[in-house]
């Protein structure tokens, strides 16, 4: 028996249908006509994957959805949207949902869906195992590096961990793990039993952001019908964290502002005025100064997040640090896939050390956990890894040439490529891996195509991507 399935759709026709089909192919199914009902069985059972229409007639999908994930967080959660209700579909991915389709619908797609959702919950779950286990070993939030600048990153680390300083801003590319200094702070500081909460403020529109911050009272708006709280109130006694800060609306700007200098908010349509105590942990990719310049950031604010500022270098500016990570990679993707490599080869090491790295130390981990995965043998060759490293593409040639020889579109397309090619095409976790929403991957592929035959490079070695 394969994992179980909670199917929650008004329609007794379309729960007949589903539940016969999946249990065809070996899934344990329990259907509900209601989202209350549903919501019950998935507190019940904690399902694996749950199939949720948007049109209930008790709730709207959002609302069952946004219950789905408080009372399951771990369950997979694939909607079904009316045609053309692209809106609910993308608001349904911001809330957690691994995967939409669109009615009308051939079964096949709902199977594939839950396919790829089951193994989504999989690969979760054994990955959480993995690193609660590894948590004895290695240390909660570990920053690992010798270089001299990550060395002064855990200097810091440590002095705002034991410091009563409440705001810092994190900067870095994409994928040098300002996460994980952020979560080394939290667990290093007296706060590390209340909760670290993270939002990340590229995903949320400017009326969805203030909600999700400050919460909203019961009738401020149409779907508000009880009170909820905001992740400030949350965390309160916590740490809570801005993701992507640099891409904060103007109006939340002004409301972060208001907060950070009283500790003080309101609730979305309330009057009452509320205390929070937290630290605030900032982090962006952008040059909050060139944002300033050019008016999509206040300025005012970003002088209030810089308390005190940790910059996290390039892997490309780590030196030797490559090989540290890769072997420390190398170690616990063989305790995850049960293989034996004990280290790379020496013609590895100098490829790896001779890529520049667009997508930084994220990139590395999942080459190697690619690698791991897809090839056995002692020793990591370079033909286990992907063609821009191994190959003639390699970044020696990348590394000869300045660096305006690379446009910021260009490393940004390279990397989705090779995420894409790491997933073996796989949408729905390249975007979780890239840190964006499916739909907004599927846009980018999109124009990648259009670039393509526009420059007539038919002969490109393109990924091939899956429908997930």
């Amino acid at each position: 028996m394969k994992a179980t399935v909670v199917v929650i759709d008004d329609e007794l026709l379309i729960r007949k249908s589903l539940t016969k089909v999946l249990k065809a192919r070996g899934y344990r199914v329990e259907s509900a006509a209601t989202g209350a009902t549903g919501l019950g069985l998935v507190r019940e059972l904690r399902p694996p994957v749950a199939i949720l229409d948007m049109r209930l007639p008790d709730s709207d999908g959002l609302t069952i959805l946004r219950g789905v994930r408080e009372a399951s967080p771990d369950t997979q959660v694939v909607v079904i949207t009316a045609y053309g209700d692209v809106e609910s579909a993308v608001e349904a991915m911001k809330l957690g949902a691994s995967d939409f389709v669109r009615k009308p619908y051939e079964m096949e797609d709902i199977v594939l869906a839950v396919q790829a959702a089951e193994q989504s919950f999989a690969r979760e779950t054994e990955l959480d195992a993995f690193r609660r286990g590894q948590q004895d070993h290695f240390g909660a939030g570990e920053i690992l590096g010798e270089s001299p600048a990550m060395r002064e990153v855990r200097q810091v680390i440590g002095k705002v961990a034991a410091s009563e300083a409440t705001t810092v801003l994190i900067e870095g590319e994409s994928g040098t793990g300002k996460e994980l200094v952020a979560r080394a702070i939290h667990d290093q500081s007296d706060r590390r039993d209340f909760p670290l909460v993270e939002v990340n403020c590229s995903q949320f529109q400017e009326s969805l952001l203030n909600n999700e911050l400050f919460g909203h009272e019961r009738g401020a708006f149409t779907d508000a019908r009880e009170v909820k709280k905001g992740l400030v109130e949350v965390c309160e006694n916590g740490t809570l964290f801005l993701d992507e800060v640099g891409e904060m609306p103007l109006g939340t700007q002004a409301m972060l502002l208001r907060f950070i200098d009283s500790r003080q908010y309101k609730r979305v349509g309330g009057t009452q005025t509320l205390q929070a105590n937290l630290r605030l942990v900032t982090a962006t990719n952008k040059r909050l100064e060139d944002e300033v310049e050019k008016g999509r950031f206040r300025e005012d604010l970003f002088y209030r997040l810089q308390v005190v500022s940790i910059h996290l270098p390039p892997l490309r500016e780590r030196g030797d640090d490559v090989l540290l990570l890769a072997r420390q990679f190398l170690r616990e993707m063989n305790v995850k896939f049960k293989k034996s490599f004990h280290d790379l080869s020496e013609e590895t090491a100098q490829l790896l050390q001779r890529y520049t790295w667009p997508g930084n130390v994220r990139q590395l981990r999942n080459i190697l956990e690619r690698a791991v995965l897809l090839e056995d043998g002692d020793l990591l060759l370079p033909e286990h890894l992907p063609p821009e490293i191994a190959g003639e593409r390699t970044a020696t040639r990348v590394r000869s040439e300045p660096a305006g020889y690379q446009t910021l579109a260009q490393i940004e397309e390279q990397h989705i490529r090779d995420v894409l090619r790491m997933t073996e095409g796989n949408k729905s976790r390249a975007a979780r891996i890239l840190g964006i929403a499916r739909p907004t991957l599927i846009e980018k592929i999109k124009r990648m195509e259009v670039q393509d035959v526009r420059e007539g490079d038919m002969s490109r070695n393109r990924t091939t991507v899956v429908s997930d």
